[in-house]
């Protein structure tokens, strides 16, 4: 069967892997109030689709307490979670429908996807958030720096696992654009100060920039 299928069904592996993920976004989170905090400024209401137990926004709504949260994610991962009063659990497929807010962040989710899939997400992305919102995505864009041996090794591990565990890949900006245009979005801003990942904010109406800042 498939990982996603096989964490549906084996309760210890989910469990492990939604607290693997809950490590990975402790760190994520603090960089990107550190070095990107703009991202969030102005916005009442943002949904982290695929955020698992919620860590990330926990850590945002320190920063942003007037923040409306949702943490939207598969049923059995959701399920048993107890929410507050600004940060809501709801279980549901965003292959199906994604719950309206201001903004919607996608942090590690697109790379475990091919481009159909990731086209059908970020449909549904569009759709559930106004004109004057936007999708913010928080992952690695492959920039295969030859003079940083290092990194770009790291990239194509990352692009190999996912390949091999979800049928998913690592894009570089040319092909993050193709999706982004694709979906029906007007413009994308990338803020690269993450280490290996990038913050992607995708909008549905035209802005001034676009690539790196």
């Amino acid at each position: 069967m498939g990982f996603w299928d096989f964490a549906g069904r084996e309760p210890k592996f989910n469990h492990l892997f939604n607290d693997t993920m809950a490590i990975d976004s402790q760190s994520v989170s603090s960089m990107v109030i550190e070095k990107c905090k703009r991202v969030f400024e102005g916005l009442e209401s943002l949904i982290d689709v695929g955020g698992g137990t919620g860590t990330m926004v926990k850590v945002i709504f320190k920063s942003f307490p007037q923040l409306k949260c949702i943490v939207f994610d598969l049923p059995h991962v959701v399920g048993d979670l107890q929410g507050t009063e600004n940060i809501k659990y709801f279980g549901g497929d965003m292959f199906e429908a994604i719950p309206p807010a201001d903004s919607i962040m996608l942090k590690w989710i697109l790379h475990d996807w091919n481009d159909k899939e990731c086209l059908k997400i970020l449909s549904n992305c569009k759709e559930a958030i106004s004109s004057k919102g936007k999708v913010i995505i928080i992952e690695m864009v492959m920039e295969n720096k030859k003079e940083d041996r290092e990194l770009t090794e790291t990239e194509i591990f990352f692009d190999m696992q996912m390949m091999i565990l979800v049928n998913g890949k690592e894009r570089n900006e040319k092909e993050w654009a193709s999706l982004v245009f694709s979906a029906g979005f007007s413009n994308y801003k990338i803020t690269a100060t993450l280490g290996l990942l990038s913050v992607i904010e995708v909008y549905p109406e035209c802005y001034s920039w676009t690539s790196y800042v």
